[in-house]
């Protein structure tokens, strides 16, 4: 073996060419650490690698086969979201007796792993010729320590150290100290010694002879160790031990269905595998690439969504912003009093202050829609140990929406940024140009969402109701008339009545941004609108100015911003169908919530059962695909969790922990499936299986066994 410092003459670097599969990319995640790579999987040059704590370690990681990139065969990742597979094969090689081996004889697997902050690979190798093989393998690899933040392109005027590469034996180990003072390293490990190593490549010259194998293992970490055959198998085991725990988790459905099945058991893998556990209980992460981490209101609506099938991962979600909670006011990290996180950050640039993300309450939503899961948690498990922990907590923060609420005439809940680093729109549509006037005039601030006061008069009777069942019947009268008062100015400010919709938002003048968007079905959502006017804001949801066949498009055609391919003004969001769906449910639109959960799932048939954060709103067409968004993330935890709640506005299911029942209104299966079970559905000590069997027109729902000190009542409204 040989060990230089500078690049070797031999290697060759692998071209970056375009094979059919190459653009696809495939993600694993394990906690605070995930991978992005390529079909082959490989990483190069651009947005993916290795990343820890918002840090991309692993930036280069490149295989080539005597000075070729193998020919792509497949890839995949695992149904429970484990492990990366690649198989692929070689061009012409040359034998032991200066003949060439033929192309396409030498198997190449890829199989990889993350567990406990490290990357295991086994490349296998196997010779089905009748001769034996020379392969020059050659690894290429390097760390560049760059934030999540220059990744995505923000630049820096400085940075911290790169130090030498340390070149040994058994790998190659990096190290870098960030302008934070944080010392980090990537570490690359080799089974067996290289016949040429230096600090960005490795080569081995490996002999197989016929229908022989050779196993090569690697580890990437933030050390040297020795790879092997029995630590590869010994971590695998772990890491789809804990993930079939986290997937078991919440009660199961069985759908007659084979394709819908497989959406189902895919979105609920991808939630798994996006759930940290933390101290403070499971906790699931946004998305990847851009956001695994945790996140307020993502995690706050996919707890929602599988409230009722898995309550908890509503509990820990709780919990952590809970104890999260904003206790100081800044301007730069939009903080105040009360307020409840948007997102954190552990990378260098917001560790050193150069973005507000470390910890960031830049969200006006977050707060309200906290309070909302808390009072939903509890109708779902009676679970009232958990407020009284968390009661201060949720006295702080409906504290905050009061503050804030005085600031408006109209009681109204408003945002505006405290310096420019912050978001300039701080609601779910939080892009520069997501809302505006309907003559394209962007608004001034403070601006009033719709939604927004929808889910702060949700979270009003939330705590009315809590602090009556803690026996604060002074504090529940409050909360109710806060929630009235909120809900008789809503109706009469945000109301046009020409248009028969609720307008976007109002700006800081309290003048109506008089545009039609799908905030409204998030009005819808939390039951704020009377039924006349909910029944016919429900009913344009579903008209072709926001419904493209597949969902329910961000932005109605007609406006003067819509655009198809932008990120908020025009597009479809899963989570966002969702909750419209769950709206239009609630004001009788049954069929309708049926025909959007049909659209999402024929659009996941598209997609490889994986929904994307959002696609492009282009109106379907017959025989066309949905038309992706080219940078969205995926897997995205609200993403996955739609199925969920669309499924949730179809059955009709409503679960009252405290008086032992189960309530089913107007229950619809959807297109195609004749029946549905839900399994091990859990409250308090009862456990039922619910069965809908669809029967000519119409949709039986009963019992089919239960478990439990009581018997559970079900009642079924036709």
């Amino acid at each position: 073996m040989t060990i230089t410092s500078g690049s070797p003459e031999s290697p060759q670097q692998v071209p970056l060419v375009n094979e059919p599969g190459a653009q696809n990319l495939f993600v694993l995640v394990d906690h605070n650490t995930y991978l992005v790579a390529n079909a082959f999987g490989d990483i190069e040059p651009g947005a993916v690698g290795l990343f820890h704590h918002d840090t991309r370690l692993l930036s280069v990681y490149q295989l080539s086969v005597a000075g070729q990139r193998p020919s792509l065969l497949s890839a995949s990742v695992s149904q429970d979201n484990v492990y990366f597979i690649s198989h692929l094969t070689n061009h012409p090689l040359p034998l032991l007796g200066e003949e060439t081996t033929p192309q396409g004889v030498i198997h190449i697997g890829r199989k990889r792993f993350l567990w406990e902050e490290r990357m295991f690979e086994c490349i296998s190798l196997f010779n089905y010729s009748d001769q034996p093989s020379l392969l020059p393998i050659n690894l290429r690899f390097a760390g560049d320590f760059r934030d999540m933040f220059e990744v995505r392109g923000q630049s820096r005027p400085l940075r911290g150290t790169l130090s030498e590469p340390q070149v040994s034996r058994q790998g190659v180990v990096v190290c870098y100290e960030g302008l934070d003072k944080q010392p980090r390293s990537m570490a690359i490990s080799f089974c067996t010694e290289p016949t040429h190593i230096n600090g960005d490549n490795a080569s081995f010259q490996i002999e197989i002879g016929p229908h022989k194998s050779h196993e090569l293992y690697i580890e990437v970490g933030s050390s040297i160790m020795q790879p092997g055959r029995q630590r590869y198998r010994s971590a695998a085991a772990l890491a789809c031990r804990a993930m079939r725990n986290k997937e078991q988790r919440g009660a199961r459905i069985l759908a007659s269905g084979r394709l819908f099945q497989a959406w189902l058991n895919k979105s609920r893998a991808d939630l798994a595998l996006l759930t940290a556990d933390l101290p403070t209980g499971p906790y699931p992460y946004a998305g990847v690439p851009w956001y695994s981490t945790p996140f307020g209101r993502d995690a706050i609506i996919t707890a929602y969504q599988s409230l009722w099938l898995n309550p908890s991962l509503a509990r820990g979600v709780l919990a952590y912003l809970a104890a999260h909670q904003a206790t100081e006011t800044s301007t730069f990290r939009d903080a105040e009093p009360g307020k409840i996180m948007h997102e954190t950050r552990q990378g260098e640039m917001s560790r050193l202050n150069e973005l507000p993300f470390a910890r960031y309450y830049g969200g006006v939503d977050t707060t309200p829609l906290f309070l909302m899961l808390a009072g939903a948690y509890v109708r779902r498990t009676e679970d009232l140990a958990l407020i009284e922990v968390l009661w201060p907590a949720l006295e702080l923060a409906t504290s905050w929406m009061e503050n804030n609420a005085s600031r408006n005439a109209e009681g109204f809940i408003t945002y505006q940024r405290g310096e420019l680093t912050g978001l300039a729109n701080q609601g779910w549509k939080d892009s520069h140009d997501s809302i505006f006037h309907q003559d394209g005039r962007s608004p001034e601030g403070p601006i009033a969402l719709v939604e927004v006061q929808g889910y702060a008069w949700r979270a009003y009777l939330s705590m009315s109701t809590l602090a009556r069942r803690r026996g604060d019947n002074q504090a529940a009268e409050h909360w109710q008339t806060c929630a009235n008062k909120l809900r008789e100015a809503v109706e009469r400010c945000f109301w046009m009545k020409d248009r028969q919709f609720y307008a976007l938002a109002l700006d800081g003048n309290g003048e109506r941004c008089e545009v039609r968007a799908s905030n409204v079905g998030h009005l819808l959502f939390t039951g704020l609108p009377s039924a006349e006017r909910g029944k016919a804001v429900a009913q344009q949801l579903l008209t072709n100015a926001f419904y493209n066949g597949w969902g329910v498009r961000t932005l109605e055609t007609g406006a003067i911003r819509f655009n198809p391919m932008s990120y908020h003004n025009g597009s479809v969001w899963p989570h966002d169908v969702a909750l419209c769906a769950a709206g239009i449910s609630r004001y009788g639109e049954h069929t309708g919530a049926v025909r959007l959960l049909s659209g999402m799932f024929e659009a996941a048939a598209f997609f490889g059962m994986r929904l994307p954060e959002l696609f492009c709103g282009f109106k379907r067409a017959p025989g066309e695909t949905p038309v992706a968004y080219p940078v969205a993330c995926l897997p995205q935890a609200w993403a996955a969790g739609s199925v969920f709640m669309l499924l949730h506005a179809c059955l009709g299911i409503t679960i009252d922990a405290a008086a032992r029942r189960v309530v089913i209104r107007h229950p619809h299966l959807p297109i195609g499936i004749d029946r549905l079970e839900v399994r091990k559905l859990r409250f308090n000590e009862h456990c039922v299986d619910l069965c809908f069997q669809r029967i000519g027109d119409g949709v039986a729902a009963y019992i089919e066994r239960q478990q439990g000190p009581d018997l559970i009542r079900l009642d079924v409204k036709l």
